[in-house]
Formats: structure tokens, sequence, C-alpha cells
């Protein structure tokens, strides 16, 4: 990793703990083991991709490593201890959670992005930093040289954990993620926890039959034998498609990072889309064979323009699907997380969660829940009806222009051209309606609210996730008498900013390939940086695309704050090795800053290594 002096970890201390039976952990508890500290939070996709891609690396090394899982909240919502336990059972965290509200933990160890992780040596030393995701590979071999050098040392103590497993819980649904309306008049609904599918009766309570075994996986075949991982959304198929096709309807397998096929008579799972990698590649427009292609965390499905579109939450897009061909591509979004209208190809989202096709089919709203805001596509352009950008939430109704949202993660689209929004984090539903231009509370004290299904007889069912129940909406919660104004909290996500001086800073991304890696040049440049602001008129030199790491930035003295948008990314493969596996390392970070005269003049951002 570099000369770079030995830097003790900081003691670890917060709200509370989870998974450890009521103990509260200290660095010395820990002496003896190799400590992978996880700064995330429970809203972030790449927050989500790091635990999977944890999971391996804990069960191979599961007598010397503990991962830490420490709780960095961005949304107020997240600060809450029991929506923390919920989503600690949710995404099957089976390691240690450290409750930090305040980031108290997140600025002692200096971590500038979700996620963030830091390794620390059987001694208690910080010996690797890494943001992003795509580390595993890395991780492993990092872990490998540390248990052999400190095996060497009788500093390695093997042997158990922390980790103590909280009960099992009981009810017939866990999580359920989205729900959609059959044609026999049932739900079927995504149980996302238990990795499944249950059809239950017009009631929404009463359960038919269950598709997928409830163990994780992604194995095709017959209902009690298909496996899924934390499936989200589910879209029924025009009839004459299915018909081709050879299923009726499609289902989001979000952390499989595939779409299944399933056909309603025998409840027959197949793949229909996705390799099952991760995509980590290059945006373009073409179209590829559907069964090739890499997807990253598909979250929710419409069928709109002839084809089916995904919210591609895992890379901040919407991509589209055609069953018949059975191709697939790039929809809308350049894959940078932040809002920006326009142009489908040139748009920005954060985290696309939930989708909904008018009843014209002429606009696709959709959950941009990252920005809390609602979004549509209409003639080949995106906008936005409700939500100002990615650190500005609340609950405030009124003018759509100041109305906010918290964390939406579901849409259903009315009749009358107004749409519903599972406004998640505020556990309310709320309305936008176009045509005043207003938004409404339509019903409140909701339990995640994370979809919504809208019946022939024009009842309103809403997918209540963290309370494993779908909830009936009262009669006349639609109606204008039976809708409320709430002018709620407006909150900012107040990360300490950096002071930067105005004009010329450097910009470098610290990148130290892991261990028995290389960079890879093999095709061209391995390393590439894209640079933007928000406001633009932050930079005046050094936005835009380039292949070095470290960039000249000019900055606007009379702009006195902003966020500097950086993209970063590094192609690696394995050194003298035949065959070497080739892997690319890459994160987003949005870096509040404030230009003050007499500031630093470098800014550095660590992809992976220490910053000397």
């Amino acid at each position: 990793m570099g000369t770079t002096a030995r830097v003790r970890a900081p003691e670890l201390h917060g709200r509370g703990w989870l998974n450890t039976g009521g103990r509260d952990l200290k660095l010395a508890d820990l002496r003896g083991k190799i400590v992978i500290a996880d700064f995330w939070t429970f809203c972030c996709i790449n927050c989500l991709h790091v635990l999977d891609e944890l999971r391996p690396l804990e069960e191979k090394y599961g007598d010397v490593l503990v991962v830490i899982g420490v709780h960095s909240p961005k949304f107020e919502h997240e600060k809450d201890a029991d929506a923390l336990a919920a989503a600690v059972e949710r995404y099957g965290v089976h390691h240690p959670v450290l409750d930090d509200p305040e980031l108290d933990m997140w600025q002692q160890y200096a971590a500038r992005a979700w996620p963030t992780l830091s390794v620390i040596d059987p001694e208690g030393y910080v010996v690797a930093t890494m943001a992003g995701e795509g580390h595993a590979e890395g991780l492993a071999r990092l872990v490998d040289e540390l248990i052999a050098a400190h095996e060497a040392k009788g500093t390695l103590h093997r042997g158990n954990g922390p980790y103590v497993p909280p009960p099992a819980p009981e009810t017939a649904l866990r999580f359920p993620g989205k729900a959609v309306l059959l044609p026999n008049g049932n739900l079927l609904v995504s149980d996302s926890a238990r990795h499944s599918l249950v059809e239950i009766e017009p009631d929404g309570e009463t359960p038919v039959r269950r598709i997928g075994s409830g163990e994780r996986g992604r194995a095709d075949g017959p209902a009690a034998a298909a496996t899924f991982s934390e499936p989200q959304g589910v879209c029924l198929l025009p009839t004459h498609v299915a018909e081709v096709a050879g299923y009726d309807l499609v289902v989001a397998d979000t952390v499989n990072h595939l779409l299944r096929g399933v056909r309603l008579e025998s409840g027959e799972v197949v793949t229909v889309a996705g390799s099952g990698r991760q995509w980590r590649a290059e945006v373009d427009d073409h179209a590829h064979d559907a069964f090739a292609v890499d997807l990253s965390s598909p979250w929710d499905l419409a069928w709109y323009d002839d084809k089916l579109i995904i919210a591609m939450a895992g890379i901040h897009q919407l991509w589209w699907f055609d069953p018949i061909k059975r191709t697939a591509g790039m929809y809308a979004g350049t894959t940078v997380e932040a809002l920006r209208d326009g142009p489908l190809a040139e748009a920005w989202m954060a985290q696309p969660s939930g989708l909904s096709t008018s009843a014209d089919g002429t606009r696709l709203w959709v959950a941009d829940s990252e920005t809390s805001s609602i979004r549509y596509v209409e003639n080949g352009v995106l906008g936005t009806a409700v939500g100002q950008g990615l650190f500005d939430f609340g609950h405030v109704d009124g003018p759509a222009e100041t109305a906010l949202l918290q964390h939406p993660l579901g849409v259903c689209a009315l009749p009358d051209g107004s749409v519903l929004i599972a406004d998640t984090y505020n556990g309310a539903v709320r309305r936008f309606d176009p045509a005043s231009n207003q938004v409404s509370t339509v019903a409140d004290g909701l339990a995640e609210p994370s979809d919504l299904v809208l019946t022939p007889s024009g009842e309103v069912l809403v997918v209540e996730s963290a309370a494993h129940r779908l909830t009936r909406l009262a009669p006349g919660a639609l109606s204008a008498a039976g809708a409320s104004t709430v002018d709620g909290p407006r909150h900012r996500t107040e990360r300490k900013p950096t002071d930067v001086a105005a004009g010329e800073v450097t910009l470098d991304i610290v990148f130290t390939p892991a261990p028995g890696q290389k960079l890879d040049e093999t095709y061209g440049p391995s390393t590439r940086l894209v640079v933007s602001a928000s406001p633009p008129e932050l930079l005046v030199d050094g936005a835009g695309t380039g292949t070095e790491l470290s960039r000249r930035l000019v900055l606007n003295g009379e702009v006195t704050a902003g966020v500097l948008q950086v993209t970063a990314q590094a192609a690696t493969c394995d050194a003298d090795v035949e065959h070497a596996a080739c892997h690319l390392t890459r994160q987003d970070w949005g870096v509040p800053v404030r230009v003050v005269d007499g500031a630093v003049t470098r800014l550095p951002l660590v992809l992976r290594g220490l910053d000397a």
C-alpha cells in the first residue's frame, strides 16, 4: 500500500449497535482480527452493492475477518433507529452495525463518499481506504496478505466474530417491494426479503401461492424450485407480446442483476435478460443481446414506448428491453448521479426506483429516489415535476416548484392525468396534479410505502413495505376533500464542505492497484476522470472528461459554494499471470465545497489506497 506512515484507527462509538446481542464493541474487542469498516447508508444503491460484494468474503474468511457496518445516514428518515434496524433485516446484513446518526465516525475516518471502506489490520492500524464499489477482488488479495503477515508476527487470532443474529420474524410477507394486478383480479407481490413472489387474493391479505423457494439464488425452473435475490419490480407484458415471448410477466431480480420471466399458469421462471454480472462498462446507444448484457440493480419495470422500460437504479439510468427481439440497451441517463433535465441521452438521474405509464400512454412517470423527485419522460425528453436535487428533501405540499418529497420509491399514474407517489421516507402517499401544478398529501403514518396499485374499481392498495403488508387507502382519500396540505420541515443534507481556494486547485484522485494487480493499458488509457459542477459557474476551467487522474481546476471566486461532481474509474488486470482477469474500479463523488481566500489548493479523493 506504499510507504505512508501508519495511522491508528479511531475508536468506534455511536448511538448504539445492531447484530451484537446488545453488546457495545470497541476496537480492543476486535484486536487480532482483520476489520473492514463499511461506511454505508441504506438509501444508497452503491452501498447495497457493496453489501453483496462483502458476503462471499465474510463467508470465506469468517474466522479472521470482521465487517463492521458504520451506518452514516443521508436522509432524515435514515437517522431513525427503528428504520435502520428494519433496513439491516431487509438487506440481509449479517455483521455488526454501528448506528452513527451524527456522522462522527464518517468524519473521523475522513469518508467523503457513500460507500467508503476502511481496512484495519489486526494491530488496529488503517492500512487501506477505498471508495465506491467493485473492490471485492482487491480486498481478497489484501486480506490474504494481512493473514500471511500477521500469522508470521503472531498477531492474528482466529475464531468466531462478534455477530449475533436477531430472532427470526414471522409474517406472511417480509419487506414487500412492488405489486401488480393480475388478469384474474389477484395481486402479485415481490416478497423481497424472502426472495420470492406471492400471489394474493383481491382482499390484499390472503395468499394463493408462492413463486420461488424463498432461498437467495438465481435458479430457473418450476415455482417451488426457482430462486431470486431481493426481487422488486413486476410488470405484465401486453398479451400479443407475451404470446410471442413465451412468458406473461417480467420481474426485476434486483440483486442478481437479471430480468426474469414468469409463466403465470404454471409459475415457471426463466431468465430473460442479463448476464448476472453487474454493469461496469462504457455508456453507449447500441442494442445488445439481452442474455449477454450486464445490468445493474434493476428496480422497477413499465411498458412504455412499445418496449419494457427498466429503472436501472444501480447506474442512475433507464434502460429498454425488447422481449421479442431479445435485445436490451440504454434509454435515458448518462450514469452521472444528479438532477438534470433534457434530451434522454443527456439527462441525469439518481437511483430511479419507480415507474408508471400514464393512462394514454404518452408519459412515463419516474420516482427518482436519491433526488427526492418525480420525473417524467415525454417526447424524447426527461423533465422534472417535483423535486430540487440530491440534498434537498422534506414533507412540504403546495406548488410543485417548492414542494418537497423524501426518497420516493413508487409512482402510480391515475386516469385523470395526475400521479400518486409512494413518498417512502416520509411514510406518506402524495399526489401531484399537473393541471393545477399542486402537490398534496393523500395519506400519512405509513411504514415506508414503496409502491401503489390502482384497482379497476378505483381503490388504491399501498405496498407498506416496513409493515410487511398491503394497505387499502380509505374511500374518498383521492378526492379533493380527502387530501390535506402539509407544510412540514425542509431538510438539506449538510455534509461539512471542503474549503478550497479561488483560482487554481489541483484535483488528485488517489489510486493504488490492489495487491497482485496493475493498471491495464491493453486497450488504451486505463483511467478516466469526469468533472462537472453545480452550479456550472463554479468551474471556470477543468470541467469535462479526460484520462489523467489529476486535473487542474479553476474555481470562480464569485461563486461562494457549490458541489463538484467527480466520476473516476481505473481499469486493472492481474499481474504476471497467464489469462489475467480484468477489473474496473469506479466511484462518483458529490463534493460540497466552499470557496475561501487562502484555503487549500489541492483536493485529494481516494479511489483506492491511502493519501500521502
